[in-house]
C-alpha cells in the first residue's frame, strides 16, 4: 500500500520551467447596481467523510468540518444582479453572452453551461466532493485543493490548507445559478477571485474549466473517484498526465 504522505508530497511541489456597442448598452441595462459582498456566515456545514481522516495524521484536515476560516462570497439572488424581466425573452446564447461580457474587467469571471451538464456535475459532486488540481504559477505550478458543495465550488492552495487548517480561506469561489435551467437549458456561473495576490483572473478561469472537466469527462472522473474512494491508491502523477503536465 502506497504511503499517503507520498501522495501529499507529490501534490504540493512548485517545479521550475522555462462585442458590439449596442450589445454592451443592452447588457448594462440588464444588470442592477447591487453588488455581491462578503458574508461571514459559513457556507460549509457538512462533515468531511471518514476516509479523509487519514489525511489528518499529517495535518491535512484539522477538524471534522470545513475550514471555519472559509468565508466565500454569499451570492445575491440572481434577480438582484441581472434584470430578469429584460432578458426573459432573449435566447440562451444572448443571455450567456451578456453575462460573460458583464463580468469582464470587474474582478469576476462569467461563464455558463447546459443544464444537462450541470445536473451531471451536481450528481457526481454529491458523491465525490474533493479533488486536487495543479495550476500554472509563473515558471511552475502549485496545487489547489477543491471542495464541492453545489451550487458552490471552492478552491484554496493545498499548502495553505495543510498549514492553516481551520484558518485557511479560499482563493477562488464559484456559484452556479439555475434560474434558467428549465426554461432555457442554461446555467449561469459566477467566479469570484477572493485573493488576487494568490490567483489571477486567467488562472481562475483555467481552474473553473479544468475542475469541470474532471467531473464531466468520464475518463478524468475516474481520478476524482479514486481520490475520494480509494485515497491510498491515488497517484497525483495521473492528474499531471491527464493535463499533459507529466513531463515536468
Amino acid at each position: 500500500m502506497r504511503g499517503i504522505s507520498r501522495i501529499i508530497a507529490l501534490s504540493i511541489p512548485t517545479l521550475n520551467r522555462a462585442s458590439s456597442t449596442s450589445a454592451t448598452s443592452f447588457a448594462r441595462k440588464c444588470f442592477t447596481t447591487l453588488s455581491v459582498r462578503p458574508n461571514l456566515q459559513n457556507l460549509q456545514e457538512k462533515a468531511i467523510p471518514g476516509e479523509f481522516l487519514k489525511w489528518g495524521s499529517i495535518g491535512f484536515v484539522r477538524t471534522s468540518k470545513f475550514a471555519t476560516g472559509f468565508t466565500p462570497l454569499q451570492p445575491k439572488p440572481l434577480e438582484s444582479i441581472l434584470d430578469m424581466e429584460r432578458v426573459k425573452d432573449r435566447s440562451p446564447e444572448d443571455i450567456a453572452s451578456i453575462w460573460d461580457d458583464y463580468h469582464l474587467g470587474r474582478g469576476h469571471i462569467g461563464a455558463s453551461m447546459k443544464a444537462s451538464l450541470y445536473h451531471l456535475l451536481e450528481q457526481r459532486a454529491a458523491d465525490c466532493r474533493y479533488f486536487v488540481i495543479p495550476v500554472w504559477k509563473g515558471s511552475g505550478y502549485t496545487t489547489m485543493f477543491v471542495q464541492v458543495q453545489m451550487p458552490h465550488i471552492l478552491f484554496t492552495g493545498l499548502e495553505d490548507y495543510k498549514a492553516r487548517g481551520t484558518q485557511a480561506a479560499p482563493y477562488f469561489t464559484l456559484t452556479y445559478y439555475k434560474e434558467f435551467a428549465e426554461t432555457k437549458d442554461l446555467v449561469l456561473i459566477r467566479g469570484d477571485v477572493v485573493f488576487a495576490s494568490k490567483l489571477s483572473d486567467s488562472e481562475a478561469k483555467w481552474l473553473l474549466e479544468t475542475a469541470q472537466s474532471f467531473y464531466l469527462n468520464d475518463s478524468r472522473y475516474k481520478l476524482v473517484k479514486k481520490f475520494n474512494k480509494e485515497t491510498r491508491d491515488f497517484e497525483f502523477k495521473d492528474v499531471l498526465r491527464a493535463l499533459d503536465m507529466s513531463s515536468l
